[in-house]
């Protein structure tokens, strides 16, 4: 190239690269200009939610659905019952459509389960089987105790597991850290010979309380029953083992799985009034485990996403794109209906602009976590702000919900996706999760109000917005 065109070449680059940036600079004022315009409806949909007449809806509609439907297992007729209450119940509130989504989930049902310590001396031991454990043989399991706080350890006394019941004082780190004793406690317990394995409770806080969970085996290792204790039981057998003390165990447990059986998603919409065809989806799960009642988890998640939904109806808003609830089955055993659902819609997955769900407990938000593009997240800021009357503008790194997580897992690049889950106070959430401690005496008709109010702004402006969120 001539140095002459050259120069010119690098002029024009130069004179190009600056009207993209100016325009870049204008597009973003202008999106920010477009959702400081939300205010007043951000307002409006506060004052409903945290003061106005939708003042502890949530809370009592909630305590209405586990006060006469109680827990939710998979495969249960407690959930069947629970499915069909909330369609009725959906159908009620005037939404633009309701609707069921077939899906299949597992069926694992404990049966009678019993513990006792024979040696030192006699002590029943509170457990909880673990899902998708096996039972005991009729006449139950009796063999000696062999404590132990890791998997390391395990494997460096394998000799001493063979024909025992392993037992699990893990400490517990975090739930991300120490859930893994309990997703693979028993196999791990099963190469080394043991016969069955008790594991601590994967909680941070225990009144005697076992929480139970769910497990997976793995094909080509024998499998054992499995359950978890409370962490005080734990404890105690680790105080008296690292006294040379022998303990017995005997343990009896029914664990039955089942043939998969039949279920749905229950969805409703807001259907758009612009831009139908385009969704942000809001969520929480409907099934819980077998004990408590599941009012935290999750019913309150599920219960703020249908809360979103009525506020708009009640202030008669009509956003641009569909605002779809899925109140998600099979969750608790790894969202296996969340994960049909995605087979079933990837093929539109370029009309779902956001996937939010709440499924951390409904205590006090501290705002959002979102995973999606850097342009998303620099707009996701702006919508936060118009939270600013409560005080809950922050957004976090890492949008994530088991349910919603299918949508990376299955190839969705972060640049392809917009995630976002409630974030608030979860610092007593694991001291019921999973446990018999899950039921309407943990939830907060305040805390929900404002959990409501953040799940419905950020819905509703992402929804009405005129364009997308950036890929």
């Amino acid at each position: 190239m001539k140095p002459e065109n050259f120069f010119l070449a690098s002029v024009f680059a130069i004179l190009l690269l600056s009207l993209c940036s100016g325009k870049h600079v204008r597009i973003f004022e202008d999106i920010k200009r477009e959702i400081s315009g939300y205010s007043s409806i951000a307002n409006e949909i506060i004052d409903l939610a945290v003061h106005g007449k939708a003042q502890n809806r949530s809370y009592d509609r909630l305590a209405l659905f586990v006060d006469t439907i109680g827990n939710r297992m998979s495969g249960s007729k407690n959930l069947d019952l629970a499915i069909k209450y909330m369609y009725n119940a959906l159908q009620k509130d005037g939404l633009d459509k309701v609707y069921l989504e077939p899906v299949k989930v597992p069926h694992w049902e404990r049966g009678e389960e019993f513990a006792m310590m024979l040696e030192p001396r006699n002590q029943s031991i509170s457990i909880l089987g673990l899902g998708n454990s096996i039972g005991t043989p009729p006449q139950g399991i009796t063999a000696e105790v062999l404590v132990v706080t890791s998997f390391t350890e395990l494997h460096r006394r394998a000799l001493e597991a063979r024909g025992k019941i392993v037992v699990y004082n893990q400490p517990f780190v975090s739930y991300g850290e120490t859930v893994k004793y309990r997703s693979l406690g028993a196999v791990e317990a099963a190469k080394v010979g043991a016969v069955a394995s008790l594991i601590r409770s994967i909680a941070s806080f225990s009144i005697y309380s076992p929480h139970t969970g769910w497990q997976r085996y793995q094909p080509d290792v024998p499998k054992i029953p499995t359950a978890c204790i409370a962490i005080e039981d734990a404890e105690m057998m680790a105080r008296m083992a690292s006294r040379g003390t022998k303990i017995v165990i005997t343990l009896k447990m029914g664990a039955k799985t089942y043939p998969d059986a039949d279920s749905f998603n229950t969805v409703a919409e807001i259907v758009g009034s612009k831009y139908p065809e385009q969704v942000v989806l809001i969520s929480g799960h409907l099934d819980s485990w077998d004990v408590g009642q599941g009012a935290m988890d999750d019913g309150g998640g599920a219960f703020i996403s249908w809360e979103a939904l009525s506020i708009m109806k009640d202030l008669g808003l009509s956003p641009k794109r569909t605002l779809r609830l899925v109140m998600w089955t099979g969750e608790e055993q790894g969202g296996v209906g969340s994960s049909q659902y995605y087979e079933l819609h990837k093929v539109n997955i370029s009309d779902f602009d956001i996937v939010m769900e709440s499924d951390s407990g409904t205590f006090m938000p501290l705002g959002l976590q979102f995973t999606g593009s850097d342009e998303a997240r620099t707009i996701m800021k702006e919508v936060m702000k118009l939270l600013q009357p409560i005080n809950i503008t922050s957004l976090y790194e890492n949008g994530e919900g088991t349910d919603i997580d299918y949508w990376i897992e299955a190839g969705v690049p972060a640049e392809n996706y917009a995630g976002a889950s409630l974030l608030d106070d979860i610092q007593k959430y694991f001291w019921f999760h999973h446990s018999q401690g899950d039921t309407m005496t943990v939830q907060d008709p305040t805390l929900m109000n404002l959990c409501a109010a953040v799940w419905a702004v950020v819905s509703y402006v992402i929804a009405d917005m005129e364009e997308m969120l950036p890929r």
